[in-house]
């Protein structure tokens, strides 16, 4: 584009401009690329700090960079910044990175591998929300193997299931799970090791690993970018849980994608609360940060008191101060009982609303649906509006509203950098299937098909962001794609005002009622709305007239009762009339998984039991 040394160079502003469009086309493609360099050689150039051709080597040098890094390899770039503060201590990168080639050498020498490549062998790994899963995670990656996070909430059957189905290879524990989990790798074959969390914080004694020079520079070899790095075991809310493969690659695209839209930096502070076996509390809080050399603040546990100390914490003499947050609608809900019960005084609801939302730059909910009463509540408590998006465990997040700009309750807005996505409904002839595209979507453009504005069909998605497979499940991959290449997420969704909405699961949460089409989440959203409900669940029972009713699962708020005429006299001035509820069961507590989705085919099934089934 420009050749100083060659005796010529686009001098004309306009010719550069165009140059630097074309330029960006083309390297926006890369799953390592992110539009803030552009920007700022952009600018640099037009105040005269840079001439254009340093400004071109700066972007490519910052694309071929990120294309060359995986995401634990990055690590040595920030060696003496601070990585992860848990209760056992403050750990820089330079402290995990060690540690973790320390601990891969072991698994070298556990499974006998004298190459230094394990070669996609499955890791399981079992730890609490600290260092010691960093330290498991990148010590899998490190030697050659795909990691497989275990859920430490999870019965021994379900564990047992898990290092079955990858056929795990060897497990990584930390000591506080070690009893439960050696037993059954012992039954099973299965090698393991342990991890000690509370000696990760100290300092490296003499003659341990340290930091590689070679490694600082090199990254590991560019062929892993298509090997597998991560197994994520999906919720089973509609069955039981698969195993979803991505590869490095996809891996690092998923990541650097959200970098992008949310504007992450080293100067980021995230408070994390969120199970690690999960798309959320593994990409979102974890590997989002720790790619940028970002701080994260993690706690064992959810627990509000501890969660509004951090958010309100002052004093930054040691861990500085939060300023991401990121939960679940249960989370949220269970925050704002806090403060509704020991927040009372007025001075103190002012210094509240005045920290949150002068300190906290970005406050973002997922997993489940967002509540509009909720996120009404959750704005005048602290001055956020909640960032709602969509993502599964399949395709990393595809959908986000945006960083600036307005958010509107209940949208989950559009793609993100990457990732398209489409609106469409499929109709199987006996020859071939046909699909119908009602919307289709980028991150810069959207193409409805005239006539069907306002349709409702299935969202699909494609990009380099996508899953590579499901772990020894070929016909239920083969199934999940459409012939074109789409992934079939199996959610009800609509494209209107310019923005996206999920109307919920196709099998579980659309209701065919007397011939309309019902969103249980939209029943739900306007319940939630009731004065005496405190959580519901909406479900689709079988009904020889109506062919389903709507029936809701309430749990009521404490001290009050609600019955079936009283809900109905509320929801009519509400909703539309064919949405109202025509049953109420009241329960003391919905069951949740810890994402905070509800398994409503469980549901029916336990209050609605087919015969013979």
């Amino acid at each position: 584009l420009w050749g100083e040394g060659s005796g010529w160079y686009l001098s004309s502003q306009s010719r550069v401009w165009t140059s630097c469009r074309m330029l960006y086309t083309l390297l926006r493609q890369s799953p390592g690329f992110t539009s803030q360099g552009c920007v700022q050689c952009w600018h640099s150039w037009r105040l005269g700090i840079r001439r254009p051709v340093k400004c071109l080597r700066k972007v490519l040098y910052l694309t071929a960079l990120s294309h060359r890094h995986f995401v634990f390899t990055r690590a040595p770039s920030f060696a003496d910044r601070l990585a992860i503060v848990d209760s056992f201590g403050h750990h820089t990168y330079g402290q995990l990175y060690s540690i973790s080639l320390s601990l891969s050498r072991d698994i070298l020498r556990a499974l006998d591998c004298s190459s230094g490549d394990i070669a996609q062998q499955r890791v399981c790994f079992l730890c609490p929300n600290d260092a010691s899963y960093v330290v498991a995670q990148w010590a899998a990656w490190m030697s050659g193997g795909i990691g497989v996070p275990l859920c430490k909430s999870h019965p021994a059957p379900e564990l047992e299931y898990t290092l079955r189905d990858c056929e795990s290879s060897l497990v990584i524990v930390e000591e506080t799970f070690a009893e439960r989990v050696t037993s059954i790798a012992d039954r099973l074959g299965v090698k393991w090791l342990v991890l000690q969390s509370g000696s990760l914080s100290q300092e490296p004694s003499p003659g341990s690993t340290h930091l590689h020079p070679q490694l600082t520079t090199t990254g590991f070899p560019a062929d892993w970018k298509d090997r597998g790095a991560l197994i994520l075991y999906t919720s089973g809310t509609t069955g039981r849980p698969k195993g979803v493969l991505t590869t490095h690659q996809t891996l690092r695209h998923q990541v650097t994608s959200l970098v992008e839209l949310w504007a992450w930096s080293k100067d980021d502070v995230i408070l994390h609360v969120l199970p690690l076996h999960h798309l959320h509390g593994v990409l979102n809080k974890l590997l989002c940060p720790l790619w940028v050399g970002a701080t994260c603040v993690m706690l064992p546990d959810f627990n509000a008191q501890k969660v509004w100390e951090q958010l309100l914490r002052t004093d930054t003499s040691r861990t500085p101060r939060v300023n991401v947050f990121m939960a679940v609608p249960t989370i949220y809900a269970k925050l704002i009982q806090f403060y509704q019960k020991h927040f009372t005084q007025c001075h103190v609801k002012d210094f509240i609303h005045a920290v949150c939302k002068d300190k906290i730059r970005l406050m973002v909910s997922g997993s489940a649906a967002l509540p509009q009463p909720m996120l009404e509540m959750w704005r005048k408590l602290t001055g956020h509006t909640l960032l709602e998006r969509y993502g599964m465990t399949e395709v990393g997040m595809a959908l986000s509203n945006p960083l600036h700009g307005s958010r509107v309750p209940g949208s989950v807005g559009n793609p993100l950098p990457g990732v398209e996505v489409r609106i469409a409904l499929e109709a199987s002839s006996r020859y071939q299937p046909s699909c119908t595209v009602i919307t289709e979507s980028n991150s810069d453009q959207t193409r409805v098909t005239p006539g069907m504005e306002g349709r409702e069909g299935e969202l699909q998605v494609r990009g380099a962001s996508v899953f590579q497979k499901y772990w020894n499940q070929a016909e239920e991959t083969k199934e999940s794609f459409t012939h074109d290449g789409w992934f079939k997420t199996g959610d009800t969704a609509v494209y209107k005002n310019g923005r996206y909405w999920i109307l919920g699961r196709t099998s579980v949460d659309i209701i065919k009622s007397g011939g309309y089409k019902i969103s249980a989440l939209y029943v739900e959203r306007h319940l939630l709305a009731h004065p005496h409900i405190a959580d519901v669940a909406v479900i689709g029972v079988p009904d020889v007239t109506w062919g389903q009713k709507v029936t809701a699962v309430v749990t009521v708020q404490e001290g009050v009762s609600l019955s079936l005429g009283e809900l109905k006299g509320w929801a009519r001035e509400q909703m539309a009339p064919y949405s109202i509820p025509s049953e109420l069961i009241l329960v003391d507590e919905i069951p949740r998984n810890p994402m905070g989705k509800v398994n409503k085919k469980d549901l029916l099934k336990h209050f609605f039991p087919q015969p013979g089934k």
